[in-house]
């Protein structure tokens, strides 16, 4: 009788074991678990609108996006569709697992774009807007997308890093392309702002519409969120806030 061939080693079990698991350990498990073993073990948080790209080594993108594709697939099926004879739907779950992991969610799995940052030479101090900038994110809830437009306000002073105007753009995209609410996108939107630029004041306005409100539940298609974070001057100073705000709504007019 051949020997049976022992099972996969499942993360929890690994994880009750007090050794250190070593690399050819760690080859045993699935992509996924050997990232989640690392934040684990570095008690680094991995909620949907967290960046782990610092967590993912070489290779292991792919292997991800194999490991959902096969769990989409699943999925296809427990609903009842049949993949193999629906020409339509034959290829979705690649299709889904990529557009997930290099797409929409990207920004949780790809690292922060290079911002080349300079220093602010001529001490400029006014106040500079930009915006609208178009942003893509989905909703941790549904999984359903938040199309929207975010306004940035920036009160630079004479200790500030000036960054060029599509990197704003850049740094948007990379934080809004993951699952999150919008109220927690804009806050981590502007600590990036905040820890790169450092401002004397930031301000953020986004305003967006919400399909997990118009595509199910009360199917709203009118109703739009707007939310902002106003921090340093713009917290302080009423009439720069109401400058800020009324140069948003001539754009909007």
């Amino acid at each position: 009788m051949k020997p049976e061939t022992p099972p996969m080693p499942t993360l929890s079990a690994l994880d009750s074991r007090t050794t250190f698991k070593d690399e050819e350990e760690l080859a045993q498990l699935s992509a996924s678990q050997r990232i989640r073993y690392r934040l684990v073990g570095a008690d680094c948080r991995y909620h949907a609108n967290d960046n782990i790209s610092a967590y993912i080594k070489e290779g292991e993108l792919e292997e991800l996006k194999a490991e959902v594709q096969a769990k989409l697939q699943e999925v296809l099926e427990a609903l009842v569709i049949d993949t193999d004879s629906d020409h339509n739907t034959h290829d979705t779950a690649r299709r889904v697992a990529k557009m997930f992991l290099t797409e929409i969610f990207r920004g949780r799995y790809t690292p922060m774009p290079e911002v080349t940052e300079f220093p602010n030479i001529t001490r400029l101090n006014e106040l500079m807007i930009v915006g609208p900038v178009t942003v893509r994110s989905a909703c941790s809830h549904h999984l359903c997308p938040i199309m929207g437009r975010v306004w940035i306000g920036i009160l630079p002073n004479e200790h500030s890093n000036l960054i060029g105007l599509s990197k704003y753009a850049r740094i948007c995209e990379w934080i809004m392309s993951r699952p999150q609410i919008q109220e927690e996108a804009v806050t981590m939107l502007a600590n990036e702002l905040q820890g790169r630029v450092k401002p004397d004041g930031l301000a953020i306005v986004m305003e967006a519409d919400h399909f997990c409100m118009r595509w199910r539940g009360v199917k709203d298609t009118g109703a739009k969120m707007i939310n902002s974070v106003m921090r340093g001057s713009f917290l302080k100073d009423a009439n720069l806030r109401r400058e800020f705000l009324s140069l948003l709504d001539r754009q909007k007019a």
